[in-house]
């Protein structure tokens, strides 16, 4: 009898390890993300995610463990996966001596796809960047050069997309601009799975969240059904909902303090330990 692979989940991870030498980056990591949802991989730098992330591209590959990306396994078939997929690294992979426009139409000359032209003006419509689309990528603000590089990555539709602590470094504005791209990404059927050190921004994004903590996950779900994993107040205490940093801070301890709330600290340690 076929196979019905509809309610299959667009990502799933069962057992991924990973080492470096001596170090164990990756310790049996396993999690589902559902086709049109945003996962957030929340963990402190040098947790594992990009490593974890480069794994599910195909850039790395795993020791142990298997994985599938739009039902095509990662080590079996990665030529299907990355035709189903959109990485977005942590730094904006963008040429800035191009004008935006030009960035998106070399893109989509290179994807082979018909009219480049066209799709640039669609991409720079659809990411609020028509009136600068004639300037030079160089000179664009933080939020606008990461919104050009996702409207980039989005060239040729690709079914899920990965966003590597894609706020990283961004100011408060600019970082708004991009959680407004990832909610709208979302909206219109793409399945997001992105890695962040920003409680906050697990907090407002994301529809499950999983808590990467020394090469494991140590929790996953809904943000409601993490923060029930704490005890209830008591009659002293002041009575107000659990946030994810309370949360966080439950499971992981100090160790994990500098997954920030609104953030700050460099995302250095994990780009480190993919190499």
């Amino acid at each position: 009898m076929p196979t019905d692979h509809t309610l299959d989940p667009a990502v799933r991870v069962q057992g991924i390890e990973k080492s470096f030498r001596e170090l164990q980056v990756l310790r049996g990591v396993g999690f589902d993300v559902s086709a049109g949802s945003i996962y957030a991989l929340l963990g402190s730098n040098g947790a594992g995610k990009t490593t974890l992330v480069r794994i599910l591209a195909t850039l790395l590959k795993a020791d142990a463990g298997t994985a599938a990306v739009s039902g095509f396994d990662i080590a079996a078939s990665p030529a299907e996966v990355r035709r189903s997929i959109s990485l977005t690294g942590q730094f904006a992979a963008i040429d800035e001596v191009l004008t935006g426009r030009e960035n998106l139409a070399l893109i989509a000359k290179l994807r082979h796809r018909k009219d480049p032209g066209g799709i640039a003006e669609d991409m720079l419509d659809r990411f609020g960047l028509t009136d600068s689309g004639n300037r030079r990528a160089g000179t664009y603000s933080g939020g606008m050069r990461r919104r050009l590089d996702i409207a980039m990555s989005l060239i040729g539709e690709p079914e899920i997309i990965f966003l590597d602590e894609p706020t990283a470094g961004l100011d408060p504005q600019a970082r708004n601009e991009v959680w407004h791209t990832i909610r709208e990404l979302a909206a219109g059927g793409t399945t997001v799975l992105l890695t962040t050190q920003y409680l906050e921004e697990a907090e407002q994004l994301a529809d499950r969240i999983g808590i990467l903590h020394q090469g494991v996950i140590i929790q996953d779900g809904t943000l409601a059904e993490l923060q029930q994993l704490l005890p209830p107040p008591t009659e002293e205490s002041v009575i107000r909902q659990a946030s994810l940093e309370d949360v966080f801070l439950t499971l992981v301890g100090d160790t994990g303090r500098r997954a920030e709330p609104g953030g700050g600290s460099s995302a250095a340690a994990d780009e480190r330990e993919s190499r």
